[in-house]
């Protein structure tokens, strides 16, 4: 039974926490069906990687406030997110759109993390099986080494 309980616990956490609060649904299920659409493609400009509709935050609370508003002054849904997008920018979509003001929301996080394995494989490549770090150049040979090399080339017939 305790393991029927802590499974069922852990079924729930996993589910998406709606925080639309019920002051802020609207009384039309057609026009709330659209808020919660748009809203689930706005990014909670606080908690980076969740909709407005799944955030806890009071900006996110005032986004979704904002989204049911416009809904009501008549704005399409192209326009409320338009309207979303000169307040707050291109990052406040979850699917933001391909351009060159968005490169770094396309390419940062995966530029950072190519960028840290190539540290990470350069430390390693200038270290040897001991640990030790290979010099950049080999160190000056001593004169007895001078004298026993040149000795081996006359040796050798060079």
């Amino acid at each position: 039974m305790t393991r029927l309980a802590l499974l069922l616990a852990a079924l729930l956490a996993t589910l998406p926490a709606f925080a639309v609060e019920p002051n802020e649904i609207l009384k039309d299920p057609a026009l709330e069906h659209r808020a919660r659409d748009v809203g689930q493609a706005l990014r909670c400009v606080v908690c980076q990687n969740q909709s407005i509709d799944d955030s806890n935050a009071e900006l996110a609370r005032d986004m979704r406030i904002l989204v049911r508003e416009r809904i009501l002054k008549g704005d399409s849904d192209r326009q409320v997110l338009d309207y979303m997008v000169s307040r707050y920018g291109d990052f406040v979509l979850l699917d933001p759109p391909f351009k060159a003001t968005t490169y770094a929301l396309w390419f940062g996080a995966p530029l950072i993390v190519l960028l840290g394995l190539g540290g990470v494989l350069l430390f390693y490549r200038r270290r040897n099986a001991d640990g030790a770090e290979i010099p950049d150049e080999p160190a000056p040979l001593s004169a007895e080494e001078k004298r026993r090399l040149e000795a081996l080339f006359k040796e050798d017939g060079r």
